[in-house]
C-alpha cells in the first residue's frame, strides 16, 4: 500500500507493521468482517419471517398446516446446529442443480446417482465451472443465508408461538365482543402484544446467532475465522514476504473483542427496545416504568 513496502527486509518494526496490515491479504481479512455484519443483517429478518410463518403454522386450525409448523419447530430444535448445516447446504445445492438438470438437460440418460456420486450436466451446475470467482463467493453466501434462516428461523418461531399465547385471552375475548374478526383480533391484539412476551427469547437468539457466525467457516466460506487461522499461522504461503512466528492467538484475540464488542451494542439496543415495548402495557416493566414515573 506504502510505497516503502517494496522491500520488506529492509523495514523497521512500526514500517514492517504498516505494511504487514495493509496489505492486499489483509484487506480481504478486513472485508470479512463486512462479510460477517452482512450475514447477521440479511439474515436476522428472513429468520425473523420464517419464524412468523412458523408460528402462525403452529398455531393454525387446520390440521395438517398445524403438523407441518410443529414439525419443523420440532425437527431443525432437535438437530445439532453444525449437522444441520453441513447437511442442509448440501442438500440445497443438489436440489437446486437437480432441478436445472430436469430443465436444462431434458435429453440426459444416465443416472444422476452413481453410487456416492451426484452427477448432473455442465449447464445445470451451481455455479457453472466458468463463473469469476466472486459468482462462486456469491452463492455460496446465499446457501449460507438460507440454512441460517431456516435453523434460527425454527427456534424465532418457538418463541413466537410462545409469545402469541402469553396474550391474556380475556383481551381477544373482548376484541371478539366488539365485533372484530378472528383475523382482526389476531393482527390488531395478538401481534402487536406478542412482541413484548417474545422479546426475551428473540434477544437471547440475536446473540446466539452472532455467536453462530464463525460456522462459515465450516461452509467453506472466507469469514474472520478462517483468515485469522490463514494469517496467524507460522506457515503460510500468503504472507511469504511477512514471515513471522505463530501469530494466531492475537488474531483470535482481535476476535474475542469484535464479539464482545457486538454483543455489548445488541445488549444496549435490545434493552431500549424492551423499554420502548413495554411502555404502557400491563407487564411487569410496564408497570415498573408507571411506578418509576410516579416516584
Amino acid at each position: 500500500m506504502f510505497e516503502f513496502c517494496e522491500d520488506p527486509s529492509t523495514l523497521d518494526s512500526l514500517r514492517w507493521f504498516s505494511c504487514y496490515l495493509t496489505n492486499g491479504v489483509h484487506m480481504q481479512f478486513y472485508g470479512s468482517f463486512i462479510k460477517v455484519l452482512a450475514l447477521l443483517a440479511i439474515t436476522a429478518p428472513v429468520a425473523l419471517a420464517f419464524g412468523f410463518a412458523g408460528a402462525m403454522a403452529a398455531r393454525s386450525r387446520v390440521a395438517p398446516v398445524a403438523w407441518f409448523g410443529k414439525g419443523y419447530i420440532a425437527i431443525v430444535r432437535g438437530v445439532p446446529d453444525i449437522a444441520f448445516f453441513l447437511f442442509f447446504v448440501i442438500a440445497l445445492d443438489q436440489a437446486f442443480e437437480y432441478i436445472r438438470h430436469r430443465v436444462l438437460c431434458p435429453d440426459w440418460t444416465d443416472p444422476i446417482r452413481q453410487g456416492s456420486d451426484f452427477l448432473v450436466c455442465q449447464q445445470a451446475k451451481l455455479p457453472l465451472g466458468s463463473s469469476p470467482e466472486w459468482v462462486h463467493e456469491t452463492y455460496g453466501f446465499f446457501l449460507a443465508v438460507i440454512t441460517f434462516s431456516i435453523v434460527f428461523g425454527a427456534f424465532a418461531a418457538n418463541v413466537l408461538y410462545g409469545g402469541m399465547r402469553a396474550v391474556p385471552r380475556a383481551q381477544m375475548e373482548t376484541a371478539e365482543a366488539y365485533g372484530m374478526t378472528r383475523r382482526q383480533t389476531f393482527w390488531r391484539i395478538v401481534v402487536p402484544q406478542m412482541w413484548v412476551y417474545a422479546l426475551p427469547g428473540l434477544s437471547n437468539l440475536w446473540m446466539v446467532l452472532i455467536k453462530a457466525t464463525p460456522l462459515l467457516f465450516l461452509l467453506g466460506i472466507e469469514d474472520i475465522v478462517y483468515w485469522a487461522r490463514e494469517l496467524g499461522s507460522t506457515k503460510t504461503a500468503r504472507f511469504s514476504d511477512y514471515p513471522h512466528g505463530d501469530w494466531r492467538m492475537w488474531y483470535f484475540l482481535g476476535l474475542l473483542v469484535f464479539y464482545l464488542a457486538m454483543t455489548r451494542v445488541s445488549e444496549v439496543v435490545l434493552e431500549r427496545l424492551m423499554v420502548r415495548l413495554t411502555h404502557g402495557q400491563a407487564t411487569t416493566g410496564g408497570e415498573a416504568q408507571r411506578k418509576a414515573v410516579a416516584a
